[in-house]
């Protein structure tokens, strides 16, 4: 009994320790947010800006495309910001977007790419790396 207890604690540990490294390993998800947008703009965060609507069939293929970014270690320190086309409209203004399934990427205050409706993995992670300044 006791050795089972301690091979579950023991499990139970690892699995901890194992989401602990891949949380840490993965980019920053937040909800646009005009003071953490401003906040990660003034620290030279690198950002990328994803314009959506849940009705986008383009906007539904960017999503496993920037998820699989996110968790690319080399983008741990990728902020994202999700902006719900339909509900955020004064946000989508003030980033001069025109339509859903947009990608804005920034490096601090600096824009350094943009698309619209690119569904192709390479050009969406080219897109991502300007934000690294490389």
């Amino acid at each position: 009994m006791q050795r089972r207890l301690f091979l579950i604690l023991a499990l139970g540990g690892s699995l901890v320790s194992w989401l602990m490294v891949s949380a840490a390993s993965a980019a920053e998800r937040k909800v646009f947010d005009a003071a953490s947008f401003e906040a990660a703009q003034q620290r030279g965060a690198r950002i990328l800006v994803d314009i959506s609507a849940t009705w986008c069939p383009t906007c539904k293929a960017q999503k496993p495309i920037i998820d699989s970014l996110a968790q690319q270690p080399a983008n741990k320190d990728l902020v994202i910001f999700s902006v719900d086309f339909d509900s955020q409209k004064p946000i989508v203004r003030q980033l001069r977007a025109q339509s859903q399934s947009t990608l804005i990427a920034y490096r601090g205050k600096t824009e350094t790419a943009r698309s619209v409706g690119d569904t192709d993995p390479g050009s969406i992670a080219a897109l991502v790396q300007s934000t690294s300044g490389k």
